[in-house]
């Protein structure tokens, strides 16, 4: 008998959140031995367990003198646009349609010829139902011959074997099919998760049977499980709650690709347990699933100000341009490579990308265009959105207000001319601090959220995330997660920061903030980071601050917050100094100027001509 194309798909290893089936107890056929005595869900009268499969004189031609009537359902099969290899319908009686004449449900178990059917007792669990929609199961009965991928070990294209030394995970007749993974005639190979597999899967060993977790490129596709083995996901010792369902093992590295995929009836994409963000969720958003728990981060997402992942006009696909235009969301795998994350234990010097980014794709400041892998710096991964990407939207109930400088580029939102050396200033993000003049009111230290405590030494570079962060990130000094999640203030600002506001450009400016308040609570609060206010009052960098500040003006009425977008011949822009066309106006019929040696503008602010 052809013992090794018999095979059962109990996808109870990776189904998650499901129950687990009994354990097994004497045969080692477990809940495969539909006998009488035996320990299934299903049973019938007869009590050699093997006639319920097999009827060894009368195969009818059958392999595997195979006995139950065979289904001749039509499945819709796994499809992804990374794939290199797709899926064909089972060959009816071969291999993966012999477990499916059971497991589909199209054909009740007993059906057996010639000698049935027999009588049966109790039915399938739902877990062991795989019905006729089979999008959600891991790819099987390929088209041949197969074809080499990037996350594929090269010898499973290349001579039909796979990375699986002990030899039990393995192609059946070169093909992947239910028995490469599957033993139907033993069930506790792995003790731990005891669904007839081949192999004890700890740590992902069947998965990784398969699929490289080191660099390779095929095709000019390069391997997504790349930086696997050095990821957070592979090496966690954090506790699973039982409580979870996830399976018998007991730790994030145990699980392995499990912690985030299944096999058989996933609920996302990409064989993920559910959607992008409901698979991240399940660990991320505090709860009692791990010990101890990671920081919550979908508590961010429920601020006012967030990035908006849940936008209905576009969604994340694996295959997606790394620049991403007209197809504007921001889904957790848009910043993080969830294959190559690990866990911050410090934060190195700006511009470096955090380990929690580690692997993830970014864009060129030098061009805006040229695509990085992996992306080297934090702001890289940023301008895959905040660059020259199009379809980028401006909305004050999503965002918060948006200045309008009267110095810009012609996207205001592409951010790259603004932090640009070519810029005349600008905050020292994609290069280093250039500026020749004397900045007596920057600190040495960047302030903790406490607005006391020295955090960061202030170096020739800053980060995009040490001003746009969670309000109560763990970097400086809060118990929150890092990165620009969610904050309490409009644009995914770290601390408060008010916007001057007028009805109409030059008239009254409709939220002054007189007998300024430059506590850690008060409207300058971000810019206090990093720059001594009482230096500012003082009038120490420029004789007018002063008189603004207390007359309730923000900083934003004059400066910029990125750099200066464009250059004009009307305003120097030195020290960032810039106006917001949606407050300030024209001087009778003089365009609006400013020059820094002068030390002088031409404007009306406040229904006051300068």
């Amino acid at each position: 008998m052809k013992l090794g194309s018999l095979v059962l798909v109990l996808a109870a290893t990776t189904l998650g959140f499901s129950q687990t089936p009994p354990p097994t107890t004497g045969d080692v056929l477990g809940s495969h031995d539909l006998s009488m005595s035996g320990t299934s869900h299903i049973q019938g009268a007869m009590s050699a367990a093997c006639l319920y499969c097999h009827v060894p004189h009368s195969g009818s031609g059958k392999s595997a003198l195979w006995g139950q009537t065979l289904s001749s359902q039509i499945y819709s099969t796994y499809v992804s646009n990374t794939a290199q290899n797709t899926t064909t319908q089972p060959p009816l009686g071969q291999d993966s349609s012999l477990c499916l004449s059971c497991h589909d449900g199209t054909v009740a178990v007993g059906q057996v010829t010639p000698y049935g059917p027999y009588i049966m007792h109790g039915s399938l669990p739902p877990i062991a139902t795989m019905g006729s929609q089979l999008q959600g199961s891991h790819p099987f009965s390929l088209q041949l011959p197969l074809k080499d991928g990037p996350s594929l070990v090269a010898s499973l294209a290349a001579n039909g074997t796979t990375a699986d030394q002990t030899g039990a995970v393995k192609l059946i007749k070169g093909n992947i099919e239910c028995s490469s993974c599957h033993n139907p005639h033993i069930q506790s190979t792995d003790k731990l998760s005891p669904n007839f597999l081949v192999l004890d899967n700890r740590k992902g060993a069947i998965c990784l049977a398969c699929h490289d977790p080191n660099p390779r490129t095929v095709n000019g596709h390069d391997n997504p499980l790349a930086m696997w083995s050095i990821g957070i996901h592979a090496m966690s010792g954090t506790l699973v709650n039982p409580a979870a369902n996830l399976g018998g093992y007991s730790s994030v590295a145990d699980f392995g690709c499990q912690s985030c995929h299944v096999s058989h009836n996933a609920g996302g994409s990409g064989l993920l347990r559910n959607s992008n963000e409901t698979d991240c969720a399940v660990c991320h958003s505090g709860g009692v699933n791990l010990s101890p728990a990671a920081p919550n981060v979908f508590a961010e997402f429920a601020k006012q100000g967030v990035h908006p992942f849940t936008t209905s006009t576009g969604s994340h696909t694996p295959g997606e341009s790394v620049l991403l235009n007209q197809n504007r969301h921001a889904t957790c795998a848009d910043c993080h490579d969830s294959h190559a994350a690990d866990h911050v234990p410090s934060f190195p010097l700006p511009p470096t990308i955090r380990l929690s980014q580690q692997g993830i794709n970014g864009i060129s400041a030098a061009d805006g265009v040229t695509v990085l892998k992996p992306a080297v710096n934090q702001y890289e991964n940023c301008l895959r959105c905040h660059g020259t990407s199009t379809g980028k939207t401006t909305n004050p109930a999503v965002f918060g207000y948006l200045p309008v400088w009267v110095v810009n580029s012609l996207d205001p939102l592409n951010v790259i001319p603004q932090f640009s050396l070519t810029s005349t200033s600008s905050h020292p993000v994609t290069h280093d601090r250039t500026s020749p003049f004397p900045q007596p009111s920057l600190r040495a230290n960047m302030l903790n959220l406490d607005g006391v405590t020295p955090g960061r030494a202030i170096g020739t570079r800053i980060l995009c995330t040490d001003c746009h962060n969670s309000d109560d990130n763990r970097e400086f000094g809060g118990t929150g997660p890092n990165g620009p999640h969610g904050s309490q203030y409009w644009h995914l600002l770290e601390r408060r920061y008010e916007f001057s506001q007028a009805a109409v450009p030059g008239g009254a400016v409709t939220n002054l903030f007189p007998n300024p308040d430059l506590s850690v609570s008060g409207p300058y609060s971000m810019c206090g980071k990093c720059h001594d206010l009482t230096q500012v009052v003082s009038n120490t960098s420029f004789s007018g601050h002063a008189n603004h500040i207390n007359d309730g003006f923000s900083c934003s009425a004059c400066h910029t917050g990125h750099g200066m977008g464009g250059i004009s011949g009307a305003i120097t822009g030195e020290r960032m100094v810039n106006f917001d066309a949606g407050i300030v106006a024209q001087n009778g019929t003089t365009p609006i100027t400013y020059n820094r040696s002068k030390n002088t503008c031409t404007l009306t602010c406040h229904n006051t001509p300068h």
